[in-house]
């Protein structure tokens, strides 16, 4: 940041009872009060440079007491005024981009131009501003700001100059970058000779209030010579700095894969809506819902230009500070198309009213709006590359089941409707679907077995892994029927392993699976009923199946005894077995 030195004398003001004044052995004849502040000057120094002061003093006599000044409407207030009084005294002072823009305001309104006097304040500073301010760039950010808080638009001769300046520099190549700037991304250090991030720019400019960036941003954006990602950076980095994110900072949209899981699991994932609610009051979610609505219609509308991520990011805010429908409807159109870019704890919306509830419609329209695209005609690549988006989708929405199964106070109606919302096509694999409804059984162990038996309903056994099908079959949260069908599969595909006229014998889990059905068969199910009939989703092949788990149980038993069978005339020696093969082909 660069200076401007004015003056030469030391400073002389001190201050007595609240009353500024300047060291001298002539007498006070001037007294000026700026807001709360009083001070006692003289008019000989502050005349000869102040038109202002000129012409209120012009009636007053020159023997009679102080004359009194009232200068509440000063722009930069008793600081500026302050300034401008030393310059005056021929004080010594400082002049920086932080303090150029109220002091050359102040001297405007006391009118110290030339044409009051050769050398004047207001000259000084307008020099100064135009060779030193608007040639730096962190200079032109502060005194952009600093003019906008002080006056908006009105001060157009200071306002745009700077704007210019600022959207001059950000379009230049990032190599003939060469000004100090501010970059503190995690995970970059800079080192010597390295090369200019492309976004350089944006945490600078971030430091803009709401309305100067929108004017920065579109300027750049009308130039057409930046990327559109480089665009939604920029408000990616704004956000951040000015919306808090509703959800706890260490689960949020910095948290990472099963860790966002595991701090569910521990309740790490809070809300502090609540806090930022009461601290700010409603001023604070004006501001912020006037921030997010503004950035929410800035967003470039190529594809690419922002991430999904960001987009539920802002959902979850627009939620939080009551943004308009128009707002949300368009977060959540946007947010769907790029649904395959987000993870489970990324659709977690907090509800302003209730910090430990989340709103899972807002969760189910995302989806929604992700599913719609599949609807329209489409290339064949573009086919593959959204059957791929489906396939991440369904990984993602099941791990956001599995979150939502912790609540305890989570209807099991709608935790079914949850997760009948994707259709059986997007799941390619029902792992993540079995976790999902474990977790809920295990974190409501008060279901009633019916109700068990409508989670479960919903669980393909095909489309279990074997390691998830032997852990579910030795799961004693499923229902009877549902580890039936498991055992079903398992035997099915043991059979099927073997090939023709070979019988292998089930894994150490089935066998103690079937025990237990056996005795839970006993104790749990009335006899071959009605109910058999269609209240289980049973596996679909090419054939029909099987009716009846006690049917089941004792074709399972079978298979076991002839597995024994089986591996009891693999215990004899190779030479054995080669002369019963010779023998056969006797």
């Amino acid at each position: 940041m660069k200076y401007m030195k004015l003056g030469t004398k030391p400073d002389t003001f001190y201050t007595v009872e609240a009353i500024r004044s300047v060291a001298s052995d002539i007498p006070a004849d001037l007294i000026i009060h700026v807001k709360n502040t009083k001070y006692q000057l003289h008019k000989f120094p502050l005349l000869l440079k102040c038109g202002l002061l000129q012409r209120l003093c012009s009636d007053s006599d020159d023997g009679g007491d102080p004359v009194p000044v009232a200068l509440h409407d000063i722009p930069g207030g008793e600081e500026a005024f302050e300034l401008c009084a030393k310059f005056c005294y021929g004080i010594a002072i400082s002049i920086s981009a932080a303090n150029l823009v109220p002091t050359m305001l102040a001297a405007r309104f006391l009118r110290m131009t030339e044409a009051v006097a050769k050398g004047n304040l207001v000259a000084k500073l307008e020099s100064f501003f135009d060779s030193c301010v608007l040639q730096g760039w962190k200079d032109s950010i502060a005194a952009l700001q600093a003019a906008w808080r002080i006056s908006g638009w009105s001060e157009s001769r200071i306002v745009q100059p700077c704007i210019d300046s600022i959207v001059e520099k950000i379009l230049m190549p990032p190599s003939k970058v060469t000004w100090s700037y501010t970059y503190t991304r995690p995970g970059y250090t800079r080192r010597a000779h390295q090369s200019v991030p492309k976004d350089w720019w944006t945490e600078d400019v971030s430091e803009l209030d709401i309305e100067v960036f929108r004017s920065v941003l579109s300027t750049v954006r009308a130039s057409r010579l930046l990327p559109p990602p480089l665009i939604g950076e920029a408000l990616h980095v704004y956000a951040c700095k000015h919306l808090a994110d509703p959800l706890h900072a260490g689960a949020g949209a910095g948290g990472g894969g099963n860790g966002d899981a595991a701090a569910a699991a521990n309740g790490v994932l809070h809300h502090h809506a609540q806090s930022s609610a009461a601290a700010g009051g409603e001023e604070t979610l004006a501001r912020q819902r006037r921030v997010l609505e503004s950035i929410v219609t800035m967003i470039p509308g190529e594809a690419g230009a922002v991430t999904g991520r960001f987009l539920l990011r802002l959902l979850r805010v627009a939620n939080f500070v009551g943004a308009s429908s128009s707002t949300r409807a368009q977060l959540v159109r946007q947010a769907g198309s790029q649904l395959d870019e987000a993870r489970a704890t990324d659709l977690l919306i907090p509800l302003p009213a209730d910090p430990q509830a989340y709103d899972v419609g807002a969760a189910e329209a995302v989806l929604e709006h992700f599913l719609a695209q599949f609807q329209r005609p489409a290339a064949p690549d573009e086919r593959r590359r959204m059957s791929a988006a489906m396939a991440k989708v369904a990984r993602i929405f099941d791990e956001y089941l599995r979150i939502i199964a912790l609540d305890g106070d989570f209807p099991v109606g709608k935790f079914v409707d949850l997760a009948e919302c994707l259709p059986d096509i997007a799941r390619s694999d029902h792992d993540g679907l079995y976790y999902a409804i474990d977790t809920y059984l295990k974190e409501h162990p008060e279901l009633s077995k019916a109700e068990k038996k409508r989670l479960c309903r919903l669980i393909d056994c095909r489309k279990l892994s074997p390691e998830v099908r032997a852990q579910a079959i030795s799961n004693d949260r499923m229902p009877l029927r549902t580890i039936v069908q498991l055992l079903f599969v398992e035997q099915e595909r043991a059979m099927g392993g073997g090939g023709a006229g070979t019988t292998v014998a089930p894994d150490q889990a089935s066998v103690d699976a079937i025990s237990r059905l056996t005795a839970r068969t006993k104790d749990d199910e009335p006899g071959p009923s009605a109910d058999h009939k269609s209240d289980v989703h049973r596996p679909r092949g090419d054939h029909a199946r099987a009716a009846d788990s006690t049917a089941m149980t004792r074709s399972l038993s079978a298979s076991t005894k002839t597995a024994a069978a089986a591996a009891s005339r693999k215990e004899r020696t190779p030479d054995e077995r080669g002369s019963r093969t010779r023998r056969s082909k006797q």
